[in-house]
């Protein structure tokens, strides 16, 4: 057996975690039990299943290591039992038949991890360690205020509303296993952060992590871009180059914002996942890629199924592992620590000994409704770090839609009248584009839809002009 690495603290911490496994074979389980022991976590085991589930209602264990197959009770039936009676404890299953799909399923039904037999003690080891470690810092969490942003980033992302934290507890589970991706959620709000904490901790983690965005080129570029041409392939093309796929294989590759792509270039990337394949543009040489597809969207991808806007068989294909991200409205709690982790950030960043902000700040800042998420809150505290000379930024530091977020609003009201829907749409983009000044891309972002949804609305005739006039 391999030695397992302590960290410092962890005999400390093994001992605050309580650990019962679960085996129809009492070999298995006396093995498992007496090396647990030994590691320094307090360890009891047993062949019967109801035996397990009454040390989880009496709460005699944090964490059970059950088998898959056992007599009586598949290990999935065993799982959902014990949640149903302590939907915090953590379940590592075992199994002698592993795969991926296996594991996702797994994983979809609440196990904190899916091993394979003959147990690697290794890995079993650094799982029971990062839990034991979790319980550690929760019991800590009041001693150490002054520390609390550093103990909330997770790879780079701040949270601790309730929603992001199942987001990060499903992103660190998911991560261990080799497979597609998607994520969804606003515009701003952190996918791409997301993505990166799930390559950071997956197994090619040293390999690497290319990024497209699917709706900043046309279909030709696109295609040239993931997949590479070849010389002569077309006007311009004056030598052969890899695309993102061949540059990231053995790696991940983030395609944002999926829902903007073509069926065409659907169906490409359909054959990508089912065959691990590609061929550059212009070439018939067909090569195989071995890498992680993670993609992104703010759209409803259902709904552009449905509206056949979106290819069925790709949708499926993405979404056997989806992480919602919320958007800064569903999870308030959050602006505060978010507002601390940029002060800090962009202080040191322009070299401002900034405190803070003034209460009334911050009062503005929470009944702000955030269409831009998380990304919108940066840009305003990176702006206001930039225009303050106080310690403490104010209102007046702020952009001015933020300090008057309702002005004007009386002299635009017309008199109500029955308008059709239609009509209704086109007016709120109308006023939507002049509050971003023309600014397109802003406008797509402040109404939480694509760039490409937002041209074609804007081109779309009405009464015999433009649905918009371009500001």
């Amino acid at each position: 057996m391999l030695a397992v690495e302590e960290r410092p603290g962890a005999e400390a911490a093994r001992k605050n975690l309580s650990v019962c496994v679960v085996d129809d074979e009492s070999d298995q389980v006396d093995l498992t039990t007496a090396r647990l022991q030994k590691a320094g976590f307090h360890t009891v085991g047993t062949t019967n299943a109801e035996d397990a589930l009454q040390s989880v209602k009496t709460g005699a264990c944090r964490v059970v290591v059950a088998d898959v197959k056992m007599p009586g009770m598949d290990g999935l039936a065993f799982l959902e039992r014990i949640l149903k009676c302590d939907p915090g404890m953590f379940v590592v299953l075992v199994t002698g038949y592993y795969s991926v799909d296996a594991a996702i399923e797994a994983i979809k039904h609440g196990a904190y991890d899916f091993l394979c037999k003959p147990v690697d003690y290794t890995r079993l080891m650094k799982a029971l360690d990062d839990l034991a470690e979790n319980f550690t810092q929760r019991s800590q969490i009041r001693d150490l205020e002054d520390k609390l942003l550093d103990n909330l980033l997770f790879h780079g992302i701040v949270g601790r509303s309730p929603a992001m934290l199942e987001v990060f507890d499903l992103t660190k589970k998911i991560a261990r296993h080799y497979t597609n991706a998607l994520i969804t959620g606003p515009t701003g709000s952190g996918k791409e952060l997301i993505a990166r904490a799930l390559h950071q901790m997956s197994p090619v983690a040293k390999e690497r992590f290319a990024v497209c965005n699917c709706s900043a080129l046309v279909d030709t570029l696109l295609e040239s871009q993931l997949f590479g041409h070849v010389r002569g392939s077309f006007t311009g093309a004056t030598e052969t180059r890899p695309g993102l796929f061949e540059y990231a294989n053995g790696g991940t590759v983030f395609l944002d914002e999926i829902g903007e792509t073509s069926l065409h270039m659907q169906a490409k990337l359909l054959r990508v996942i089912q065959n691990r394949e590609i061929q550059r543009v212009g070439s018939p040489e067909v090569r195989k890629v071995d890498l992680r597809l993670i993609a992104a969207t703010n759209r409803d991808l259902r709904a552009e199924v449905l509206a056949g806007r979106f290819r069925e068989d790709l949708f499926y294909r993405l979404s056997s592992i989806e992480i919602r991200v919320p958007g800064l409205s569903e999870r308030p709690e959050d602006i505060p620590i978010l507002v601390q982790h940029f002060l800090k950030k962009y202080s040191e960043a322009y070299g401002k000994p900034i405190q803070g902000l003034t209460r009334r700040a911050q009062i503005l800042l929470l009944q702000h409704d955030w269409p831009g998420n998380v990304r919108e809150l940066e840009n305003v505290i990176a702006s206001a770090a930039i225009t303050t000379v106080a310690d403490f930024i104010d209102i007046g530091d702020f952009p001015e839609h933020l300090q008057n977020p309702h002005r004007g609003s009386a002299a635009s009201d017309e008199s109500w009248r029955p308008l059709p829907l239609e009509e209704i749409r086109r007016v709120h983009i109308q006023r939507v584009l002049d509050m971003c000044k023309g600014n397109r891309v802003r406008t797509a972002q402040v109404l939480g839809i694509g760039r490409t949804s937002l041209y074609r609305f804007l081109k779309r005739p009405a009464n015999g002009k433009s649905a918009v006039s371009a500001a």
